[in-house]
């Protein structure tokens, strides 16, 4: 492991760059503790802005908006020594890179599980009970009152749900699952402990094929890496029942997502619920224009509580750091 090395005497603060806007709390503290540059306007920093901000500072913090790969790395100098990245997801980050350069990687784990799991429960009733639907047709003027075959979703007690990745946020969906009496199954690198099963009362799918072929809803919970990049490709989507759900609140590369538009499209999927995306911002046009999709902008770990936590984390790690000692959230290759 890189050395630690613990702020110089005779310098004043650490020199700290922050990428993007942060909530107005975290940003006064940093003030307080570093020397700080921060981005006034948000702006998604340019790839030469970064490796400017690289050269500069001890520090840097960036999100998942900012890809920091080993070019960017190689002109960041001998000053930088900790990205202390704002999120727990630090595949934006070339992690063994900055390590062979001597400069460490934290993150901010466990602070979004509860938001994250909130918010795909809300994709799963919203896919599945049609409200975007009855949204747009209220906010147009449309309705013109009850029938008893409008608006026709379905009930989610007896569903099966398939969770792909039973970490801290697939456990949390898990437990809210079941109090919607859905029945919950799920497919992951590890089997859990037997005790854990019992309480979140799932059943193990060593086969992700298998699992993904007897689902009537799926969770995409499991982190971007190279082994999970389009893990849900044409060939398993295909696998799904024509009348399954998809909802990935985790990162977008993990789904094929022209292969899902397609089946979509032509109803060999019923749903989906989305709040990330492959490329990005850069969401498929024909995504938008499907009723039988609900699309949310990274919503996920998007509450105010969360947001100041991953601020306070990411603090505790710079100054864990510049009193010479090991982040607490520190990321080495064996985690990745």
């Amino acid at each position: 492991m890189p050395a630690v090395h613990a702020t110089d005497p005779t310098r004043s603060r650490l020199k700290v760059t922050v990428t993007r806007r942060l909530p107005e709390a975290v940003e006064t503290r940093m003030s307080e503790l570093f020397d700080v540059s921060l981005n006034a306007d948000d702006h998604r920093m340019s790839r030469e802005e970064l490796v400017a901000a690289m050269r500069v500072s001890d520090v840097l913090v960036p999100t998942i908006t900012d890809q920091i790969d080993a070019a960017m790395l190689a002109q960041a100098g001998d000053k930088l020594k900790l990205i202390a990245n704002y999120g727990a997801g630090v595949d934006h980050v070339d992690v063994h890179s900055a390590r062979q350069r001597g400069i460490l990687v934290s993150n901010t784990p466990g602070v979004v599980t509860e938001d994250t799991a909130d918010v795909v429960m809300a994709l799963i009733l919203g896919v599945t009970r049609r409200l975007p639907e009855g949204m747009a047709e209220m906010q147009a003027g449309r309705w013109h009152g009850w029938s008893p075959t409008a608006h026709l979703g379905g009930r989610l007690g007896g569903r099966r749900l398939g969770i792909l990745g039973m970490g801290r946020i697939g456990q949390a969906v898990a437990r809210r699952a079941n109090v919607f009496g859905m029945q919950v199954h799920y497919h992951n690198r590890r089997r859990l402990r037997p005790e854990i099963e019992a309480e979140l009362q799932a059943t193990y799918w060593e086969s992700l094929d298998q699992m993904l072929a007897r689902m009537d809803i799926v969770s995409v919970n499991a982190p971007h890496t190279p082994s999970t990049f389009h893990l849900l490709n044409a060939r398993r989507l295909k696998l799904m029942k024509p009348s399954a759900v998809i909802i990935n609140t985790s990162r977008g590369e993990v789904i094929d997502e022209n292969a899902l538009t397609r089946m979509l499209r032509a109803g060999e999927i019923a749903g989906a619920g989305l709040d990330v995306f492959e490329h990005g911002h850069e969401i498929n046009p024909r995504l938008r224009e499907l009723p039988n999709v609900v699309l949310l902008p990274h919503m996920g770990s998007a509450t105010i509580e969360g947001r100041v936590e991953m601020g306070e984390k990411v603090i505790i790690n710079i100054k864990t750091f510049a009193d010479g000692h090991r982040p607490p959230d520190l990321v080495v290759p064996s985690m990745l």
